[in-house]
């Protein structure tokens, strides 16, 4: 669904303001904006042989107003949040807008053999481009990088010319996955929560402030400094799905916690949850989970994709119903086959070719299977040394479409 929000200043209008006046004013009002869109490089071209989309990178300069969006008590909803990004980043003359597509995900946790607590993620969708987010706002927050889908800012086929510039310096608002310098991970996954096809957002409507599905995520990156610290954060706000769809998240840190965040309506099971106004958020720490199986209880490393693992939420638990049932699966029999490596013991070149396994290009969908014919990246985030290695489109075997970032 599609959210656009159009300014009263038209854009022509806005470029006609900034040249009229003086360069030192512009950059008075515009600095640090600049700086960051000077940053940004095309540092993968589409390839379209390959279904694959353009890549970016990007370095933010300043702090990006968060603790200013904190301090007003966050947005419940898409328009609010466009409206503080045209209010604040782009001063009042770059309109904005917003997708939030349905995807599908993978992630686990692992322990490579050096001890190094790591997290995978592959990002599942259709051909789109997409930025490879630096920021380090100072403050006593967090620096992190962070994956964009550029599709949420309406820049699925790319950064084409100063305006679609100016629209990519909201990404700081959109991330679905990221690692924070204190070495916690975070990423975000469609539930695609509701009756059959249908997808009811996570609408909270208590006193507390309020966040979207990608700003709570900004908030984990830049505030947090364990997986507790940030479920103790997301618990002070009431959550709010981006336009009609769901999710849930898993979050890591390097001493080796992880957790799976949903909210699920207790009263309620998929056939019937059609009020996300309702639901409560659950959290299954990776070593207190012996209420989602047997496996789960075992195993000290974690795992998630798209459907909600909170016990007795489907009334048949089946692959068409519980989206990523098979992926899930997947992940559990690769990490401890046996069930001996119930710790997750697992090299980091197992973890890439996990990440490979799962790649949608390759993978067989025919119960189950969702819209999403593609991983648009895989990032392997590892925790203790603060690196992560970047994968673009699957093409893992392509030296140019790998990339190692240091915090």
């Amino acid at each position: 669904m599609k959210l656009v929000y159009k300014v009263l200043i038209g854009v022509g209008v806005g470029v006609i303001t900034i040249a009229s006046i003086g360069a030192g004013t512009v950059y008075g009002i515009w600095g640090k904006e600049l700086n960051s869109i000077s940053s940004i490089r095309e540092i993968i071209p589409e390839h379209p042989q390959n279904r694959a989309g353009k890549v970016y990178e990007m370095t933010m300069d300043g702090d990006y107003y968060f603790d200013e969006f904190i301090s007003q008590g966050g947005v419940s909803n898409d328009n609010e949040l466009i409206q503080f990004i045209i209010d604040n980043i782009t001063k009042g003359i770059i309109p904005i807008e917003m997708d939030a597509p349905e995807v599908g995900c993978s992630s686990f946790t692992v322990i490579d053999e050096n001890g190094n607590n790591l997290f995978g993620r592959n990002y599942d969708f259709s051909t789109t481009s997409s930025m490879i987010l630096h920021t380090n706002p100072g403050n006593g927050r967090h620096a992190s990088i962070s994956s964009v889908d550029l599709q949420f800012l309406g820049l699925g086929d790319g950064i084409n010319g100063l305006m679609d510039k100016l629209t990519a310096i909201a990404a700081a608002y959109v991330p679905l996955d990221g690692m924070n310098d204190a070495g916690v991970s975070c990423g975000i996954y469609m539930s695609y929560q509701g009756p059959g096809e249908e997808s009811y957002s996570t609408n909270q409507m208590s006193d507390k402030p309020d966040l979207t599905s990608t700003t709570m995520l900004r908030m984990i990156l830049d505030y947090a400094d364990s997986v507790d610290e940030a479920v103790k954060l997301v618990k002070q706000y009431d959550f709010h799905d981006s336009a009609n769809s769901s999710f849930h998240y898993m979050i890591a840190d390097k001493t080796g916690k992880s957790a799976i965040l949903e909210w699920v309506n207790e009263d309620e099971t998929d056939s019937t949850d059609t009020d996300g106004t309702k639901r409560v958020l659950k959290v299954h720490y990776n070593n207190q989970d012996e209420d989602l199986g047997i496996d789960e209880a075992n195993n000290n490393f974690q795992y998630v994709t798209n459907f909600i693992v909170t016990p007795g939420y489907y009334d048949n638990e089946s692959l068409n119903d519980m989206k990523g049932l098979d992926r899930y699966n997947y992940i559990k029999k690769t990490i401890n086959p046996d069930g001996t490596n119930t710790e997750g013991n697992f090299t980091k070149e197992e973890s890439i070719s996990l990440l490979k396994d799962l790649g949608r290009r390759n993978w067989n969908q025919t119960v189950g299977a969702d819209s999403n014919g593609i991983t648009v990246w895989s990032v392997l985030y590892d925790l203790d040394n603060l690196e992560a290695t970047w994968i673009s489109n699957e093409e893992f075997n392509n030296e140019e479409s790998v990339f190692t970032f240091s915090l």
